[in-house]
């Protein structure tokens, strides 16, 4: 587990990036942004330090059915559609549940930082070939 000043540089290093772009990365992404630059660090690195960051709320993960991962800032609220086929993903313009309020019993000792919303399916293109 990473420790220390040195382990914050490299979350606040990854945060940054994942910021600056418009797009989500993966973890190789943003090894490969980061690897000329000062701190530069390890593929290993990254992904403990991505860890550690969704531990704190601040970055969100998410799968697509290739296993692929990719992340980006929790504040980003993004939501997307994805073809299970081709892996074809598009951004939902809007959040269809954004500002829902959790009334349930059983959050009342929760305290929600953000949410994820993926529909799967099959694209266009994908669906025709069948």
């Amino acid at each position: 587990m990473e420790r220390g000043t040195a382990g914050r540089d490299r979350q606040l290093r990854l945060l940054e990036e994942l910021q600056r772009s418009a797009q989500e990365m993966t973890g190789q992404q943003l090894h490969r942004c980061l690897q000329d630059k000062p701190g530069a660090m390890g593929l290993a690195t990254v992904y403990r330090n991505l860890r550690q960051l969704q531990r704190q709320g601040k970055v969100r993960c998410r799968h697509l059915p290739t296993g692929e991962a990719l992340y980006a800032p929790v504040e980003r609220d993004h939501h997307h559609l994805t073809c299970v086929d081709c892996g074809k993903t598009e951004r939902l313009e809007h959040c269809p549940i954004h500002g829902l309020d959790v009334k349930a019993p059983e959050a009342d000792d929760f305290d929600v930082i953000f949410h994820t919303l993926e529909f799967f399916g099959l694209c266009h293109s994908c669906r025709d070939r069948r």
